[in-house]
């Protein structure tokens, strides 16, 4: 059967890359990845490539249904040069290490944007709604503004087989949360990127771009955007020993600059020390503390110092990819 392939993959823009996808038609296919081919595009129209020699190419990665198009599957995939080596763009290739004993849980922070008032929904075109404190898991028409985007998203990604854990309103008007679970670096990257496609798309429909800046609201007493990264590993999930998870937590104190190089684009307007937030050039660790760095559940402590840590720092506009493989490095480092 003659099947649409949407080929997704991210653009070459500093200082945070786009999505971009085109489509390729195929036939007698049946959905498995080994049937994607190798396909080229023009990376001198996304910032990967001179006019002179602009071929690169898309190596798929993984493939999902297509819940926005009949007969079709979403393929994630990779950029690389024309020779077939990683072009410098490629997040991906920065994880070297990509077993399934570490897990990472991403909670993808956003604000819906309406196109028309260049403002989330919920906002009046002049001056601002109640302050935050309402909207935040809200219920009613008063409070909770995009549900059926919201909503469809969530559908659309449970459909395309995306692990994602759960939704939320989030803490100003027009602001939302998803989370998405995967073990192995890439496999969590893989469905936070086909997560964040789908949400475009979805947005699409009822004329919402969706705005990933940390802080798009600028200098206001309003909370910024996220992309909390939960994670573990074998030694973290077994050990049952609180020096393990200090000793992992001092090991992110000592490497700030390597964090915060690759936690998002603008994040400095974000981590200020306010909003629930460490500040961007320090770092602090503590149990249940919204405001710190690294949060250390509660749940961890409760099962006998067994579980996850959670960095609080990735902005929303973050590539998991990269955020992905440089906590994998430090927790190594660290001896784990």
């Amino acid at each position: 059967m003659t099947k649409k392939l949407e080929y997704i993959w991210l653009d070459g823009y500093k200082p945070t890359q786009s999505l971009r996808s085109k489509t390729r038609i195929a036939k007698d296919f049946s959905g498995t990845l080994e049937e994607c081919p190798m396909w080229s595009f023009d990376g001198s129209s996304t910032e990967q490539a001179a006019g002179n020699d602009s071929d690169c190419l898309l190596k798929p990665v993984e493939i999902f249904p297509d819940p926005c198009r009949k007969n079709g599957y979403l393929v994630m995939t990779e950029v690389l040069n024309a020779d077939g080596t990683p072009h410098v763009s490629n997040g991906r290739a920065t994880i070297d290490d990509d077993d399934d004993d570490f897990w990472f849980g991403f909670e993808q922070e956003y604000f819906l944007w309406d196109v028309n008032t260049q403002l989330p929904p919920g906002f009046p075109e002049r001056g601002y709604p109640g302050p935050q404190g309402p909207y935040y898991c809200s219920v009613g028409a008063k409070n909770a503004y995009g549900r059926p985007c919201v909503d469809e998203h969530l559908d659309a990604c449970l459909e395309a087989g995306i692990n994602v854990e759960g939704i939320n309103a989030e803490v100003a008007s027009g602001q939302w949360e998803f989370q998405v679970f995967g073990k192995g670096a890439k496999r969590a990257g893989d469905e936070t990127w086909i997560a964040r496609y789908i949400l475009e798309r979805c947005g699409e429909k009822y004329g919402y771009a969706i705005e990933w800046h940390p802080k798009p609201l600028g200098a206001t007493d309003w909370n910024g955007s996220g992309m909390h990264a939960n994670f573990s590993n074998g030694a973290m999930r077994s050990t049952g020993k609180e020096a393990t998870f200090t000793k992992i937590c001092e090991a992110f104190g000592k490497q700030i600059p390597r964090h915060i190089d690759v936690y998002g684009a603008d994040n400095d307007q974000r981590l200020t020390g306010a909003h629930e937030t460490e500040a961007l050039d320090k770092f602090s660790y503590g149990i249940s503390d919204r405001g710190a760095s690294i949060r250390i559940p509660v749940g961890t402590i409760d099962d006998g110092w067994k579980g996850r840590l959670e960095d609080r720092r990735p902005a929303s506009n973050a590539d998991p990819y990269k955020v992905a493989s440089a906590i994998i490095k430090t927790v190594k480092e660290a001896g784990f």
